[in-house]
């Protein structure tokens, strides 16, 4: 089975595992506190994913570079993206006009997503998961995992 794994880059990540059906797999959030321990985590976290093919993040600067590098060295896809990306797919422009409102509104549409998939609801969704969730979803439509949006995640 492949695999893609998508994150909203940051020393305090949100990471969303999907596979070649589109369907979500697992999501979670990270704090890894340090670039150097970020560093040292990225290698021992590709490890752990069976079928990883691609990895796509949003983000840029020097810890886009140790996924970059990370990526290349295990022969993956690659994909680096803005907010805007994803955001424009999936948000309407009224919920996007500020930072804090495309934060909410991916929350909710997150939140679907994982209900679509049937992955485990969370007690608690932080902000950083719920844009990697998003960001993976980008990922398998732009790869064509998924034709479409599903119908029960369309707006």
């Amino acid at each position: 089975m492949k695999t893609l794994l998508a994150v909203d880059l940051g020393l305090k990540t949100g990471i969303a595992l999907f596979a070649e059906q589109g369907n979500l797999l697992w999501y979670r959030s990270h704090n890894f506190g340090t670039t150097e321990r970020l560093k040292r985590a990225v290698p021992k976290l590709l490890d752990g994913i069976p079928g990883v093919t691609a990895v796509v993040i949003e983000g840029g600067g020097n810890l886009a570079v140790i996924w970059e590098k990370e990526a290349e060295r295990r022969s993956l896809s690659f994909l680096q993206i803005s907010a805007i990306e994803w955001r424009q797919l999936f948000l309407y422009s009224r919920e996007q006009r500020s930072g804090v409102d495309a934060k909410k509104h991916a929350g909710e549409m997150a939140r679907k997503v994982i209900e679509w998939s049937k992955a485990p609801r969370p007690t608690a969704l932080r902000h950083d998961a719920a844009e990697a969730i998003m960001i993976g979803l980008w990922g398998v439509l732009h790869l064509g995992w998924l034709e479409r949006i599903p119908e029960e995640l369309r707006r």
